[in-house]
């Protein structure tokens, strides 16, 4: 088996739900998304000029980078203070990494990809997001859960035995 095949083979089966759903996805994210995108902004550009729309991206884009920086300071202070209270950051960490992603989407040029940025890292919608992730995630572990439990990971398959228990 080549490397290129055993990277993507950990812990997924070929011809399975769980391995077609992120290549859709990515197929999604990175085709559909920069045509979507496209055609916004020449949807836009039609209605309020194209001088407009350039204006427009543009100050989305200077307004989302310093609400990404506003917001990303807040949710770093809130992380260093669970960890310095001993508290664990599960909050904080989802804040943390929805501000990240919400940025890099603030910083692509486009419509669509700024609507989500705004979601995930403005604070009042922010718990939406957080909640969608914390589904999201509980879904995939108990899937992976349900899966390992009764099919051994890459076929690997242990017997254990105790000193005290007969040979077999």
């Amino acid at each position: 088996m080549s490397s290129r095949c055993a990277g993507l083979r950990s812990g997924a089966v070929y011809g399975s739900k769980v391995t077609d759903m992120p290549l859709l996805v990515l197929l999604v994210l990175f085709v559909g998304m920069p045509i979507l995108e496209i055609y916004v902004i020449i949807q836009v550009g039609q209605q309020i000029g194209a001088l407009w729309t350039i204006v427009l991206l543009v100050v989305e884009s200077l307004i989302g980078g310093w609400l990404v920086k506003r917001e990303g300071r807040r949710a770093w202070d809130a992380l260093r203070g669970a960890v310095t209270t001993g508290h664990v950051p599960a909050r904080e960490l989802s804040d943390a990494a929805l501000v990240l992603v919400g940025g890099t989407l603030l910083l692509t040029p486009g419509f669509v990809t700024d609507i989500f940025g705004f979601f995930f890292v403005l604070p009042f919608t922010r718990p939406i997001a957080r909640r969608m992730l914390a589904v999201l995630v509980a879904r995939r572990a108990a899937a992976r859960m349900g899966r390992e439990r009764y099919a051994p990971r890459r076929g690997e398959v242990h017997d254990i035995y105790r000193k005290d228990d007969e040979d077999p």
